[in-house]
């Protein structure tokens, strides 16, 4: 008897914990690149939290920070740190927007598996970058025309390489722009002369990662600031989170969430 009222507590606390967040509903936009770790993760807090419905969708770091700011998410995605004009006006709007890190990532030049070029600098990436630089030939690769991929500019994966790469300067007209991290994966494994850059968990066989001067983006390169274009993951909330949004936060941030950023290819806390 006794060990069936324990199974009847038992049964009682895990309704009480399933229902917790009964009905409630919460909204993720943003990041492309943040996007495979808060799919995943969304996944399995949901199996915990069946009674939650959770949305996900992309877009870009600067549109999920667009819909934080006009009240259509509860959570941004983003793979570049909100500027100051956004602070400002999240500011004027009476919204506080909260930045919690939630990984690192290192942005990975990918060239096709065809292609021998294996390290570039910093300085050759900027100049294929300008459109100064337009044969492999000319940084040890093949005679053939350089195709550059690039992010769109509503993408935080474009303006990390904006600003550790171009210094300021602009991606040329005539580079390709893709709308998300897996589209650029995508085109440069289909293109033996193209060129782009990804978010280290998007890239696998299919491409090449080259290094940027000799040094390989990897977990423990971005970690001991060794390699140059390595970066913070992140969301931003509304104040401080509250309800089915704190507890996905504190999911993510737990061992169990960030064995899932290892697992999607980014890099843990």
């Amino acid at each position: 008897m006794r060990f069936k009222s324990l199974a009847i507590v038992a049964a009682l606390v895990l309704g009480l914990a399933s229902s917790a967040f009964a009905g409630e509903k919460v909204t993720i936009k943003g990041s492309t690149t943040v996007l495979p770790i808060m799919q995943r993760a969304v996944e399995a807090f949901m199996k915990k939290h069946p009674d939650v419905t959770i949305e996900v969708s992309g877009g870009g770091s600067s549109n999920g920070i667009k819909a934080l700011l006009d009240g259509t998410t509860d959570i941004a995605m983003a793979s570049r740190q909100m500027k100051d004009k956004e602070v400002a006006l999240a500011s004027e709007k009476g919204i506080k927007a909260t930045e919690i890190v939630i990984a690192f990532d290192a942005v990975v030049p990918i060239v096709n598996p065809a292609n021998p070029v294996a390290n570039l600098t910093a300085d050759q990436l900027k100049g294929i970058y300008e459109g100064k630089i337009t044969n492999w030939k000319e940084v040890g690769g093949n005679d053939a025309p350089i195709v550059v991929i690039s992010r769109d500019t509503s993408s935080g994966t474009y303006e990390t390489w904006e600003g550790k790469i171009m210094k300021g300067a602009r991606v040329f007209p005539g580079a390709l722009l893709q709308a998300s991290s897996g589209a650029v994966l995508q085109a440069v494994s289909k293109n033996p002369k193209a060129i782009a850059y990804d978010g280290l968990g998007y890239v696998n066989d299919s491409v090449h990662a080259v290094k940027v001067d000799g040094v390989a983006g990897s977990a423990e390169s971005a970690k001991s600031n060794t390699y140059k274009i390595a970066r913070s993951l992140q969301i931003y909330v509304n104040g401080e989170p509250a309800g089915p949004t704190k507890a996905l936060v504190e999911f993510i941030l737990s061992p169990e969430g960030q064995k899932i950023v290892e697992e999607t290819g980014f890099i843990k806390m």
